[in-house]
């Protein structure tokens, strides 16, 4: 994990096929998480070049180089946690290990838990499937955080807090998810996608939301090959002289807008409803209102799309006659709302209809019904005594980065009740 603070040293190298979902996705990763790097499509001069000094013939693409170190790393084709392993950020736990809490997601909640803990010496751990940031972390500016009054990209919000928690003597663990949680021996249990299991006396769930998918089968192909799901600040710059789309009507899809707005030639924002002002901060409607190549197109759904390589047009609904049109299109980034990560919950905590956890209060009488214990619930408990949601994932939540920090961040005062009731040594 590193920010780049100038200079145009590339610490990794990516030789891939430019229109690739995976090469798409490394892209943004190492982007995401502040690291320089460079992309050389494997079928340009310098990527053959590259490939022919590394010595691979046809290799199975994508091959990433860590440029930094003794000797270089080559990895083939290498999985997140392959990358992670190379980087050294695959440290391994001790057996026996049982920390006060587990944070599970290292978005904006999940790090202010992840500070707020650690600064009262609670032995934390944070467990993280992607890049530290979360869904924030792809903002390429944020104009309404208290504190930045030119705003603050969210790359930069997660690696301050990331630094912090760190210092304070936070554990991360990288490019893993938790896809189990058990009750043993009077601790949760926590099996990670690697096949290790941590062990914690509290556990924190900040697994944060994903963007809804469109369900359009001939654009879910083109995916990274001009049709984006998020922000995707790393692929903006070559939007350059570029006809982009934008579907979402949200914060996100506004703060994309004005983003891709420096680079593509035209922007058009498709929002299903009538108007920005309900699901959009003013702000950020009026900027997208004063930019001369942004627009906005109101009542209209995405339904179809065309393209072989990639993306070359998008099919249009209108939401009030149903009628359908083809327009041309380069690219296409979708924000169309949120879909919570907590399917790897299962029955263990109660959740509502669109898979959000209930939390407090909401677990009473027919808000849920799955509380036992012979006293009231904690505000952002869940269904588990001493398990705590925060952030987007819970049921209720206001989608911001503010209110997701001040989530993480009172969840911590509640872990210190459960603890001390345990009456075990902390």
């Amino acid at each position: 994990m590193g920010r780049r603070r100038g200079g145009g040293f590339e610490a990794v190298w990516v030789i891939g096929e430019r229109w690739s979902a995976r090469s798409q996705e490394l892209r943004d990763g190492f982007s995401r998480n502040g690291i320089p790097i460079g992309f050389y499509d494997a079928a340009s001069g310098r990527g053959r070049q590259i490939l022919d000094e590394l010595g691979l013939v046809s290799p199975e693409l994508p091959v990433v180089v860590l440029r930094f170190g003794e000797e270089r790393s080559v990895l083939v084709n290498p999985s997140n946690l392959e990358i992670a392993d190379a980087f050294g950020l695959v440290t391994p736990i001790p057996a026996g290990e049982v920390f006060d809490v587990a944070v599970l997601g290292a978005g904006p909640a999940g790090l202010a838990a992840a500070v707020h803990a650690s600064s009262e010496g609670l032995r934390t751990v944070v467990v993280e499937r992607e890049a530290i940031g979360g869904q924030a972390g792809t903002s390429s500016i944020i104009r309404n955080f208290p504190g930045f009054s030119q705003g603050v990209s969210g790359a930069t919000l997660a690696w301050e807090a990331w630094q912090q928690a760190r210092l304070f003597g936070a554990t991360f663990v990288y490019m893993r998810q938790v896809q189990a949680l058990s009750s043993e021996n009077g601790h949760y249990r926590l099996r990670l996608s690697d096949g290790t299991a941590l062990a914690a006396r509290t556990v924190v769930i900040t697994t944060g939301a994903s963007y809804r998918r469109l369900d359009v089968p001939t654009l879910e192909k083109l995916k990274g090959r001009g049709v984006f799901y998020g922000a995707g600040v790393s692929e903006a710059p070559a939007m350059r002289g570029r006809n982009v789309f934008v579907a979402g009507g949200g914060n996100s899809a506004g703060q994309a807008a004005m983003d891709l707005a420096r680079w593509a030639d035209q922007v058009t924002v498709l929002v299903r409803g009538e108007s920005l002002a309900d699901s959009m901060s003013d702000y950020l409607i009026r900027e997208i209102n004063a930019a001369p190549n942004v627009g906005v197109t109101y009542r209209v759904e995405v339904v179809g799309g065309t393209g072989t390589d990639h993306l070359e047009s998008l099919v249009l609904k209108d939401r009030e006659s149903g009628t359908r049109r083809n327009i041309p299109a380069d690219a296409l980034f979708v924000l169309i709302g949120s879909q919570p990560r907590a399917e790897w919950l299962g029955d263990s905590v109660a959740r509502d209809q669109w898979g959000f956890i209930l939390t407090g209060p909401d677990l009473l009488g027919d808000g849920g019904g799955r509380w036992r214990p012979d006293r009231p619930p904690l505000p952002l408990e869940t269904s588990l005594p001493g398990v705590f949601a925060a952030g987007d994932v819970r049921q209720g939540s206001i989608k911001r980065v503010a209110s997701a920090v001040g989530d993480g961040a009172a969840a911590i005062p509640l872990v210190h009740r459960c603890l001390e009731a345990m009456a075990e040594p902390v």
